[in-house]
């Protein structure tokens, strides 16, 4: 600043941090929390909610918020988005009286990725690649929606066998993800054994994944027009030894941890929401669920052969850390049910539509025909044109209602891509659940809400 320029200028801004350099590299602008007492009105009804709740006709009054803390002094601390229990770079600010949580704002976009702007780069045949890297817990649902969404732009049908695989590996993978989150969660809560028991039995879904697709993670198997290859031999028996084994240590968990007077106490009563307000912020899966919203998308609007298995929807009562605990529990048994059904019902024929402007030839042709080079090479390089238009298809992931909007334009690639992520909208519900709660319990609700950042900063 010149000697000729004031501070007092409004065209010369002043730094928040006069005398502080250091500080402004981690300002976050209008990101940042503010204290308390220097937060308007209309920002704190908007933090709480209350406008989302209200009918059209009422509406908040200044007087209506408390601005003041009730305290002579609050502190705004960081939490994350370094740390190992915010689940990914996820920054949460929190504004204290002592221990106890005043306010809480979520800062997310430390990982961002821009999946969604490469995919107007990458053809159909090549989105999954990118796709399946958003929710890295559970890469195939991402796979799956992905296909879905194309094939309902193409109008192809899929085979009966093409459907129950991607049926059968869309609910080893909410398995995976599932005791994923219980080997985490009992981390986050202090129960150190959780997090060795968790990892040991997902290592028997990955090992199976690797079996069928090449890959632990980020597959590139669920593709449009079916899956990318047919299950493996002997994969009965592998399916059969999961799902006895989970079953058999889910209830050992259980006991582990459900009656466990210090898990209780860290969970029971702590990061409560209510149906209205879960509803009112857009969230799903088991958050929703977990205060008694029976909504899940394999049920409420079924795809895949979802109708024709039979499965229970599991709901709380609280919509606290300990029913979203419990819901994750006892969905993890519901999905050992109807991978049974699976197994037993696997029908037989083709893993992927028999359509050559959509499906390569098979790997043996390649080296008998010179047409079937050229094919391969055409639909890995310039792969297939699908029609005008634009969908939404939505499936439920492990994390809730996962939504992919492609829009064509004639072409081989999608002319616009975007995703409902379900851990970015659940974040919003953070600030609601962690309202009056302790410093400690921030942990435990975060941990709750199952966030994966890679889909959130997508």
């Amino acid at each position: 600043m010149s000697d000729q320029e004031s501070p007092s200028d409004p065209a010369v801004p002043v730094p928040r941090t006069v005398g502080r350099p250091w500080l402004d590299a981690t300002s976050e602008g209008l990101q940042e929390l503010t204290p308390r007492s220097r937060t308007s009105p209309e920002e704190l009804a908007r933090e709480r909610g209350a406008v989302l709740r209200l009918p059209e006709s009422h509406s908040l009054d200044s007087p209506d918020i408390d601005v003041e803390s009730g305290e002579d002094q609050t502190t705004i601390i960081n939490m994350g988005p370094q740390h190992p229990s915010t689940h990914g770079v996820l920054r949460m600010m929190l504004e204290l009286s002592g221990e106890s949580v005043l306010r809480m704002k979520p800062v997310i976009g430390y990982l961002h990725t821009g999946m969604e702007k490469t995919a107007e780069e990458l053809t159909y045949v090549q989105g999954a690649t990118n796709v399946t890297r958003m929710d890295y817990c559970a890469p195939l649902s991402n796979e799956l929606c992905f296909a879905l969404a194309t094939e309902a732009l193409l109008g192809v049908e899929l085979p009966p066998r093409a459907t129950w695989i991607r049926m059968l590996l869309a609910e080893l993978q909410r398995i995976s993800s599932h005791v994923l989150w219980l080997a985490t969660n009992g981390m986050d809560l202090g129960s150190t054994s959780m997090m060795i028991y968790g990892f040991r039995e997902r290592e028997l879904v990955l090992a199976f994944f690797e079996k069928v697709t090449g890959l632990r993670m980020n597959h590139n198997f669920i593709r449009p027009g079916g899956v990318a290859a047919d299950l493996p031999d002997g994969w009965e028996d592998d399916v059969e030894v999961i799902c006895d084994t989970l079953a058999r240590r889910l209830d050992e968990y259980d006991e582990l941890l459900t009656g466990q007077p210090i898990f209780r106490a860290r969970t029971e009563g702590v990061g409560n929401i209510t149906a209205e307000e879960a509803l009112a912020l857009s969230a799903t899966g088991p958050l929703l669920r977990s205060t008694g919203v029976p909504w899940d998308l394999r049920r409420s609007m079924p795809y895949l052969a979802y109708d024709q298995v039979e499965f229970d929807v599991i709901v709380g009562t609280f919509g606290d850390c300990f029913d979203r605990y419990a819901v994750r529990l006892n969905e993890t048994r519901e999905s050992i049910r109807i991978v049974r059904q699976v197994l037993a019902r696997m029908p037989g024929g083709d893993y992927r539509v028999q359509d050559k402007k959509v499906t390569p030839p098979p790997r043996a042709r390649i080296d008998e025909s010179m047409e079937a080079l050229i094919h391969h090479f055409k639909i890995f390089t310039e792969g297939f044109e699908v029609p005008e238009g634009e969908v939404y298809v939505a499936i439920e992931s492990p994390r809730g209602e996962v939504g992919c909007y492609l829009v064509s334009d004639g072409s081989s690639k999608p002319y616009r891509m975007h995703w409902r992520a379900p851990s970015f909208v659940n974040l919003q519900s953070l600030p609601t659940m962690m309202r009056g709660c302790l410093l400690a319990d921030c942990v435990a609700v975060t941990s709750s809400v199952d966030p994966v950042m890679g889909e959130v900063d997508r």
